[in-house]
Parts: structure tokens; C-alpha cells; sequence
């Protein structure tokens, strides 16, 4: 099989008149579609519970995007099922077979770009450029996939020693049938990547995408079935993450579970999945990845425009609801004031509004998040001192304006403690070795940043920056699929370097074969 070089989607910025165009047109179109009602998919099944989950834009949470069945215990027990039967014949498909079903999705998504943007533009309120770049990082998922998985095929992915008398070999093989738990930050890209990891490979899935984004996650089920993904490989589940979520971890039936959300979350779907149970089998594989506290250092060598830059695209893009998003900003007391001008003045222009009138920021999530970043911000006027933003906007979305604290302590709540919002908290130092022992001064490990000119500084801070992904002179979020592998250290999850070439490997068990000549 001959394949073209990998080569990452292209993200589009809307600058082109003909892109503009077509994403108003696919804003139009999904908009008439708003208030539909989706079933779950299980199997060749397309159920409904009487129970609904309602999806609301939370740009106007009066409007309702869809209402999507709540699947509970009965029908996590009826999805299980679905897809240990679909492994039977899954598992034995050739490998180039699962890959080109991946390729197949990817291309149909490609043709659907806009209008998942579109879904996501209303569902969870990603402003254009946001929503198209996770529809390109879902293409890169199944495209990179669909290759890597080429590697682990057969016993010359398995390179032995040659021993007298004796014919060895080893290969890969799928685990079984698993959960995938995504988030409703990036509804399309995470979500897709997460399943497409383990299929790629020959396991089947339950996939629970989050109760916030679970229409635009049958939307992703739409392009997987018109690919040709057989029935039960993949299967649809929304839910109570605390009702269904939890069955599905601790059910014995359970091989594997790829989680990506908060760590408290982790840590008891971690700890749930690790206590053997009656009639299971196996050791749960667990694959997390739980978040950040993600911290930019800023030296007196760097260009201060350039990091200002930076450093706004780093901390208030998606609002902030990134596990990358710089919330803690290091800077050398020698430039903290001038950088602090820059980044303020940069931070007042960004504009909030409505996601489908491409704002620089839209809003917060749901109303749960937005009385947690307010309650955060207050916080803060106690432990720092509030420049910029720091309050709720008009409007019957979610909006919260960039906010801005300087004279933050390194262990100060908002310095330490996940916000997941439009919240950046400034913290002066006085040379770089104190900024890179207060960078590691948090129980993340996730994203970091460095803006420096002194190249004896970038080498230390390549090996003593301890996250799993580091940045220098650039922003700290963005990483793209097969260029930068994803995950971080400490407790901000396994590592699982998603978008890597070792990734499928949590998804795949190597079996030795011995025979005597």
C-alpha cells in the first residue's frame, strides 16, 4: 500500500471571502436544524429512553440545539454487549481494511467541514477559527491513525533475535471492547481521536461524549456509519457522566477506558477501574489525560511583543477552556511592568460576543462554569490584584471578560487550581531560576511556555521545565497531530502522547508464539 506523506488539515483563519461565505451558509443551514431529537446508537440500533439530555447554546441558553436520548445502566449493559460481539469480526479485519475505513471518515469530513464547525459554533460556543480547527485536528486523528496502525500490523512489527532450533515471533493484538469518556471542549477532535485510536487497531468502543456536546457527537457517528464502520464497533451513548459514565467504568465487561476531563474525575474513574470485580477477567487499561495549570516563563532577553501575543492567544482562546490554556504567567521583575502594558492592551481590544458572530471569545460553557470562573475571579481580587476584566458581560450567553491579576503568589488558589476559564494570574520573579522553580511549583505537568533569546536558558528549560509538552516563543496551545504528540506529566494524566506514534500502543497487548523445529 502506497501512501502519500502525512500532512496536517489546514486551519483556516476566514480571511478568504469564499471561506467566510461558506461557513454563513453552513451557520444557516445547521441553524434550521436546531431542536432536533437524536437517538442513541447501539449496535444496528437507533434507541430512544424516554429520558432526554438537552443541548443549549450557551451563547443564548434559551435556544436549544438538540435533544439527544440519556442512556442509563440498561442500555450501557445492551452497548457492551454490542460491541464484544462487533469485536469478533473487527479484530480479524486486515489492518489496511479498519485503516481505510478511518481514511474514508476523513475524507467525508472534510467535505462536512464547515458544517460541523457550524455545530460546534452553537453547541458549545467555539467562535470560526476555534470550530474549524478542531474539525481539521479530527481529520488529522483518523488520517494519522489509519496510518500509524499500518506499523503494528503482523510479526514484522515485532523485531526478534534469531534463537537455534526454534521459530519465535510476536505481534500486536486488540484488547476488546472499551469506553471512551470525551469532554465538550473540543467535541469533534477529542472525541473523534479517542475512539479512532482503538478502532484503528481492531477494538470497538462505547463512546460517551459529554452531556454538552453530545448532538454534534452524532453528527461524528453520521460520517463514521457512511465510511462503512460495521454496526457495533463504534456505539453511541449519552448520559450523566455520575449514572452512566460510572456504570461503564467499574461494569466487568470493561477492557480498556480513555478518559479526558477534570482530575478529580480521573482519579476516581482511575481508582474504580483498578478494584477487580466478580467475573472479570483482566486488568482495566486506563488511559487519562486530566488537565493543566499550564504556565508561560518570560525572561528580560525575549521580544515582549511577541510574547504579549502570545500569551493572549495562549490564555483567552475558547475562552480559556483549554487543559493547555496559559492560566499562570512568570515574568522577570526586570520586564514585568512593560510586559504587563503589552498584554493588557492586547488583552482590553478582544472582543466577546455571540460564537456565530466569530468573536475573539465567546462564552463559558454552561451556567456551572460560569458561577465557577466568578467565584474563582473573586478569589482572586483577594490574592492579587485585578487590571483587566474580572466580571460578567451583558448578554443572555455565558460571558465573562478577559481577566487579568498581577501580584499573584505561586501557591495562591488561583495559581494552583484548574480555572478553565478566560482567567490569567501574573506572578513576578526575580530571575529565571525562581520562574522555572515556581513553573514547576504545581501538581500539573501538562503545558509550558518559554520566551527567552538566551539559548543556555532554552536547553535547561528543555530538560527541567517539567511538562510534557513545551513551548518556546510560541503559544502553549494548538498542538497538532503528528507534529507535537499530546499528554503530560504529574497529574495531569498517563502521557498518552495522543496524536503520536505511541499512542496506539495503550490499545493493543503483544502475544509471543514459540514453535520447536
Amino acid at each position: 500500500m502506497t501512501l502519500e506523506p502525512f500532512k496536517n488539515e489546514p486551519i483556516l483563519f476566514f480571511k478568504d471571502e469564499a471561506e467566510r461565505r461558506a461557513m454563513e451558509r453552513a451557520l444557516a443551514e445547521v441553524k434550521a436544524q436546531l431542536g432536533r431529537e437524536y437517538p442513541l446508537l447501539i449496535g444496528d440500533q437507533k434507541l430512544t429512553t424516554g429520558r432526554w439530555l438537552e443541548s443549549l447554546d450557551p451563547s443564548d441558553p434559551g435556544r436549544l440545539v438538540g435533544r439527544v436520548a440519556q442512556a442509563g445502566p440498561a442500555e450501557a449493559d445492551a452497548a457492551l454487549e454490542a460491541a464484544w460481539e462487533a469485536f469478533e469480526t473487527w479484530k480479524r479485519w486486515p489492518q489496511e481494511h479498519r485503516s481505510r475505513v478511518l481514511w474514508k471518515a476523513a475524507q467525508i469530513m472534510r467535505r462536512r467541514k464547515f458544517e460541523l464547525a457550524a455545530w460546534m459554533v452553537y453547541e458549545v460556543g467555539k467562535n470560526w477559527v476555534e470550530a474549524i480547527a478542531d474539525v481539521a485536528e479530527a481529520i488529522d486523528f483518523l488520517d494519522y491513525y489509519g496510518r500509524i496502525a499500518l506499523n503494528l500490523k503482523g510479526p514484522e512489527a515485532v523485531p526478534l533475535y534469531p534463537y537455534p532450533g526454534e521459530d519465535n515471533e510476536a505481534f500486536y493484538i486488540p484488547l476488546g471492547a472499551g469506553v471512551s469518556i470525551s469532554p465538550w471542549n473540543f467535541p469533534v477532535a477529542i472525541f473523534t481521536g479517542m475512539l479512532a485510536g482503538p478502532i484503528a487497531v481492531g477494538n470497538t468502543i462505547v463512546a460517551k461524549p459529554a452531556e454538552d456536546s453530545s448532538v454534534v457527537a452524532y453528527k461524528v457517528f453520521e460520517i463514521l456509519a457512511e465510511a462503512g464502520l460495521p454496526p457495533g464497533v463504534a456505539n453511541l451513548l449519552p448520559g450523566i457522566g455520575e449514572e452512566v459514565g460510572a456504570h461503564l467504568v467499574a461494569h466487568p465487561d470493561t477492557r480498556f477506558v480513555t478518559f479526558t476531563g477534570s482530575l478529580e474525575v480521573g482519579l476516581i474513574i482511575t481508582e474504580t477501574a483498578a478494584k477487580r470485580i466478580p467475573n472479570q477477567r483482566w486488568i482495566k487499561r486506563v488511559v487519562t489525560e486530566l488537565g493543566g495549570k499550564d504556565a508561560i516563563l518570560v525572561d528580560e532577553t525575549a521580544d515582549l511583543d511577541l510574547a504579549a501575543q502570545h500569551i493572549v492567544a495562549s490564555a483567552y482562546g475558547f475562552s480559556g477552556q483549554k487543559c493547555s490554556a496559559a492560566s499562570r504567567l512568570i515574568v522577570v521583575d526586570e520586564v514585568h511592568d512593560l510586559l504587563m502594558e503589552k498584554v493588557t492592551a492586547r488583552s482590553e481590544k478582544l472582543v466577546v460576543g455571540p460564537a456565530e458572530e466569530n468573536p475573539d471569545l465567546g462564552p463559558v460553557i454552561n451556567a456551572e462554569q460560569e458561577a465557577k470562573v466568578l467565584k474563582y475571579i473573586e478569589i482572586g481580587k483577594k490574592e492579587g490584584q485585578l487590571v483587566l476584566g474580572g466580571e460578567k458581560l451583558e448578554g443572555p450567553g455565558f460571558f465573562i471578560a478577559p481577566t487579568v491579576f498581577t501580584g499573584v503568589d505561586p501557591h495562591a488558589r488561583v495559581a494552583q487550581e484548574e480555572i478553565f476559564g478566560p482567567v490569567l494570574s501574573t506572578i513576578r520573579v526575580g530571575d529565571f531560576d525562581e520562574g522555572l522553580e515556581v513553573a514547576n511549583a504545581t501538581r500539573y505537568g501538562l503545558t509550558g511556555g518559554v520566551f527567552s533569546r538566551d539559548r543556555e536558558r532554552l536547553e535547561r528549560a528543555r530538560y527541567e521545565f517539567h511538562v510534557g509538552n513545551l513551548y518556546f516563543n510560541r503559544k502553549i496551545t494548538g498542538a497538532l497531530v503528528g507534529v507535537q504528540p499530546f499528554g503530560g506529566f504529574n497529574l495531569s494524566g498517563t502521557d498518552s502522547k495522543a496524536g503520536g506514534p505511541d499512542y496506539l500502543h495503550h490499545f493493543v497487548q503483544m502475544k509471543s508464539v514459540t514453535e520447536r523445529f
